[in-house]
């Protein structure tokens, strides 16, 4: 089976293995969010220091080698840097399901934030580098909603991992194997060079202007769309709904992100020039909706809207950066609006495993005082 990429054609195989990576990139931070409240009797002699350094210290190292990894793609090959990557994220979740100290699981995770900062930029930049036209738009559409569909369902599977064992939650990190299996079809064919006609090959270095304004744009929205999973759980608290309902519309949210990306081009049939408008408006909408009434319903619509238009967008703003510049320079100019949300998205895993265990502590210090540590099926299996 051949895959049209607007420069000719790619096999299946190809396809699936740029897909993969697509998956991995939403995987970092995932496996300790089930875990998160219970680490002080997984534990006990762990600071706060040490499970706040756990929870943050590996996003941090994440954009330093987000960074280099996509100023070494610039001319040089992307592959290898996506194998090493996957190999070191591989290998530290692998390392994670035998690990008993929590300074160990601080070093096994900041390396494994190591190979995660690698393989994120190659991501869009495989994308870029295979597709173009129309066919990189619709390529952008499907790789945002593999990304946030695997958010979704990680975050459920490391849940219910989590409570057989805590080590098992660390099984999602052995995503990248699928990744590495796949890498050795994209060895055997490479990506095309960039048709002369391509709106890509009219710019001889990256129009930086261009570059600030889709920065700004990206930032914008994402600090507006992120707002309902950083709040829902406030807002349905006390609004006095169940408390697991915060995770339902924490799902629909991200399952509202995953769906233009399938449709992109109908979208874009629909709209036109006014998609980014209608993206916007629908943020908007959803916003307003969450914020201003208390039912179920409208939060569940409020919810989804904005879902719908910051995923319409996210594809829209890639395929913009990956026109502002050569092509040779395209992994590390598309790595910077991504790179706006890509910690941002991980934050709100765990108030979207509530959905599917609404008991959860407040906190590592508020699950000590609570004393509800030994009820807890991942804790007792700590010692094993």
């Amino acid at each position: 089976m051949k895959i049209s990429t607007g420069k000719g054609t790619i096999s299946l195989p190809v396809l699936l293995a740029i897909w993969s990576v697509s998956a991995v990139t939403s995987l970092p931070g995932l496996a300790v969010s089930p875990i998160l409240g219970d680490l002080n009797t997984i534990f006990p002699s762990a600071s706060d220091l040490e499970i706040q350094m756990l929870t943050s210290l590996p996003s941090l190292l994440i954009i330093p080698f987000v960074l280099l990894s996509g100023k070494l793609s610039v001319g040089r090959d992307k592959l290898r840097i996506l194998v090493v990557g996957l190999v070191i994220f591989l290998l530290s979740g692998i390392a994670c399901l035998f690990i008993r100290n929590i300074t160990a699981l601080i070093l096994v995770s900041c390396i494994l934030g190591i190979g995660a900062g690698m393989i994120i930029p190659l991501s869009t930049g495989l994308v870029v580098a295979y597709f173009t036209g129309e066919y990189r738009v619709r390529q952008l559409g499907y790789s945002s909603s593999i990304n946030n569909l695997t958010l979704v369902l990680a975050t459920a599977l490391s849940g219910y991992l989590a409570n057989i064992d805590w080590h098992l939650s660390f099984l999602v990190y052995t995503l990248p194997a699928v990744s590495l299996v796949l890498s050795p079809f994209l060895h055997r064919q490479r990506s095309t060079p960039e048709p002369a006609a391509s709106d890509q090959m009219r710019n001889k270095t990256i129009d930086r202007p261009k570059l600030v304004r889709l920065m700004a744009l990206y930032f914008f929205i994402t600090y507006a769309a992120l707002t309902i999973t950083f709040y829902a759980a406030f807002l349905v608290d006390g609004y006095h709904l169940p408390k697991a309902f915060s995770g339902v519309l924490i799902s629909l949210f991200f399952l509202a992100i995953m769906a233009p990306g399938l449709i992109l081009d109908r979208i874009i049939g629909i709209f036109k020039g006014y998609t980014n408008v209608a993206a916007i408006a629908m943020i908007g909408a959803g916003l307003f909706c969450f914020g201003i009434f208390r039912d179920r319903g409208m939060l569940v619509v409020g919810a989804s809207l904005a879902g719908f238009g910051y995923g319409l967008m996210q594809p829209l703003i890639y395929d913009k950066t990956a026109i502002i510049a050569p092509p040779r320079a395209a992994t590390f100019r598309g790595i910077w609006p991504r790179r706006t949300t890509r910690r941002s998205a991980c934050g709100p895993s765990r108030p979207l495993f509530r959905s599917f265990h609404p008991v959860w502590p407040a906190s590592p210090r508020s699950a000590r005082r609570r004393g509800n540590a030994s009820s807890n099926p991942c804790c007792r299996s700590a010692g094993r």
